[in-house]
């Protein structure tokens, strides 16, 4: 599972200060170093210049100086250097608490989703993780024929642009029959790449990719399947699953709290859809509607096409024109 850690700098802070030499043994033994360095302190200053490391004059040191013959003016201070490390951590980014943005729901077609939201391993993609991997931060070049009705990502912002690949991932697989709502197993290795990290800049609106055809009256192209503070998912059918048609995780970014709030209104404590006029709902999104914004200096963006996980770097397929 992939690990965010805060970056962090260490800096070696020197600190340099002077302390008044106040303590009687550590004023004798410093004002006796100095006399026996010093020839003016030596008994015979002509016999010292002959014999600088002379025993007697040492001993006639020893014998006759007490700390007294050194005044306070030339030994009175002590100059201390402390070396420590100093930590500096970047501040964890926030999300924005209010909005003014007004958001609907929709009725989905057909039942909820029989495990929790957030338990669910196609809809929570923090239960699966992904790994870095080593490959190509360009738009890669596929042979095949391709769906001219396709999510473009350049639809996630405005106005729509390829801003770039800061980072590209694995996003792990899930075990179905592990436990009771499953776990994750290895990375997903076909394609190369599942999920890449686009290029931002905090506060940046993000919204839906774009797609032409709608999923309900009123102009909605995108159900919300699943949301927490800083991620979403996305689906484009009406359907409470990724499995019959196009589907996006979005990670790293300030889900609006308003569309976040109303998402939670439709889930229960068990973390079940709840059953209100005779239907389940779930907030629906058109193309001008900004979702939420960039918490930092990239989001991250995984594609599904009927619950596989494609290449997001696909020319013909996501960027169309780029």
């Amino acid at each position: 599972m992939q690990h965010h850690l805060r970056s962090r700098s260490v800096i070696l802070v020197i600190l340099s200060f002077v302390i008044p030499v106040s303590l009687v043994q550590l004023a004798e033994e410093a004002a006796y170093a100095e006399a026996r360095s010093d020839r003016r302190f030596w008994p015979d200053p002509s016999a010292a210049h002959a014999a600088q490391d002379s025993t007697a004059n040492f001993a006639a040191i020893d014998s006759n100086y007490t700390a007294s013959q050194i005044s306070a003016t030339e030994v009175n201070t002590l100059t201390v250097q402390i070396f420590l490390p100093w930590v500096m951590v970047n501040p964890t980014p926030s999300c924005p608490t209010t909005s003014a943005a007004t958001f609907e729901t929709i009725p989905i077609d057909g039942n909820r989703t029989d495990r929790p939201d957030y338990l669910h391993g196609d809809l929570n993609l923090s239960l699966r993780g992904y790994a870095a991997v080593d490959s190509a931060k360009t738009l890669q070049d596929y042979n095949g024929t391709a769906d001219p009705g396709a999510p473009q990502l350049a639809g996630l912002f405005d106005p729509n642009q390829f801003p770039g690949i800061s980072t590209v991932h694995r996003v792990y697989s899930w075990d179905w029959g592990c436990g009771l709502n499953g776990c994750p197993g290895p990375p997903v290795t076909d394609p190369d790449v599942t999920l890449m990290g686009l290029t931002t800049s905090p506060g940046q609106a993000i919204f839906i990719p774009e797609r032409s055809p709608n999923l309900y009256g009123g102009g909605y192209k995108a159900l919300v399947l699943y949301a927490e503070e800083q991620r979403i998912t996305l689906g484009y059918t009406r359907r409470d699953s990724v499995a019959p048609g196009y589907a996006v995780h979005l990670e790293n970014l300030c889900v609006d709290p308003n569309l976040l709030a109303l998402y939670r209104e439709q889930v229960g404590p068990d973390g079940l859809r709840i059953f209100k006029n005779g239907s389940y709902w779930l907030p629906a999104l058109r193309l001008d509607q900004a979702l939420g914004t960039a918490l930092a200096d990239e989001i991250r963006v995984s594609i599904r096409d009927r619950g596989t996980f494609m290449d997001p770097r696909s020319r013909k397929d996501w960027w169309l024109g780029y």
